[in-house]
């Protein structure tokens, strides 16, 4: 088994030629090597979250299960932060605040990060606006991009700048930077805006949660909003039957779409695109982009 030191951190590697996505044959040593060339994009978005993963230890047709607690074994060195939960217990959780976390978590098969729109330093703030468009029954990512462009005007009009990226599955996630706002807050305007986009176009999309409303439409998840929810973050392999990756967009993308070939990106297109642009959403870390919801 070998080991490796990242940042100073000794990482046992194991299994690296173990095949996580059986139709691509693409392996968990490659997994790591994805995670270890997009780090410096991916932790920014993830850093002082509490992070929950989805692991696939046998590969993405095998078992996976949500893990929000450290594992076993978790090393002293991994940052963790304590999450309030309902019950009144105090639930630790991982902090993806570099390199080596991010690499010990990967060796693990931890394949999807998800986080929520608040920092663990300040749990009762929500810094960050998120809409996910999913779309129906007899609809594509394309339909998405095209309710993405009309969320993207109404917020603007209140002040709200936004940027896009691919959910890595079927969808598109907009995001927006918050000031002086609370994850209720926050989620009731999306609700608000959902609703609102539902009645002027009741053909195109649908903001209610049941399932048999969504056929032929898009469904503008506002609910990600809450305190209790989490999102996969930018740059996150998904566990789908390939590695996809979650990937920022340039809103010329979104609206350019022609299919949805175009918008569907894996681990071996993502560095390139990175080399080639950058990290489309790093105006998004930048404080002056932050905005008050309106009154």
């Amino acid at each position: 088994m070998p080991i490796t030191e990242i940042e100073g951190r000794k990482i046992k590697l194991s299994h690296l030629d173990r095949v996580l996505w059986p139709d691509t044959g693409t392996t968990k040593g490659e997994l790591l090597h994805y995670y270890a060339s997009v780090a410096e994009v991916l932790i920014p978005h993830c850093a002082g979250r509490l992070a929950s993963f989805v692991r696939t230890p046998d590969g993405v047709q095998g078992q996976r299960f949500f893990q929000k607690r450290p594992p076993a074994g978790t090393p002293d060195w991994v940052t963790t932060a304590e999450l309030l939960r309902s019950s009144g217990e105090l639930m630790p959780q991982v902090r993806v605040d570099d390199l080596a976390t991010l690499m010990w978590a990967a060796n693990l098969a931890c394949v999807e990060i998800h986080t929520p729109q608040w920092k663990a330093a300040s749990p009762g703030t929500a810094d960050r606006l998120v809409v996910d468009l999913d779309p129906g029954p007899d609809r594509t990512v394309v339909d998405c991009c095209q309710v993405a462009l009309l969320l993207r005007e109404r917020l603007a009009a209140d002040g709200i700048e936004t940027w896009a990226k691919t959910s890595g599955s079927k969808g598109l996630h907009l995001y927006a930077a918050l000031r002086d706002a609370d994850s209720r807050q926050a989620s009731a305007y999306a609700r608000r805006i959902a609703q609102e986009l539902e009645r002027a176009h009741p053909d195109r999309v649908v903001s209610r949660m049941a399932k048999e409303d969504r056929a032929g439409r898009v469904f503008i998840d506002w609910s990600q909003n809450s305190a209790k929810k989490t999102t996969a973050t930018p740059y996150t392999v998904r566990a789908r039957p390939e590695p996809t990756v979650s990937t920022p967009l340039a809103w010329s993308e979104v609206a350019d779409a022609a299919g949805p070939a175009d918008l569907a990106f894996t681990i071996a297109d993502v560095p390139g695109r990175i080399a080639a642009h950058g990290d489309l959403l790093a105006p998004l870390l930048a404080g002056s982009a932050a905005a008050p919801l309106p009154s």
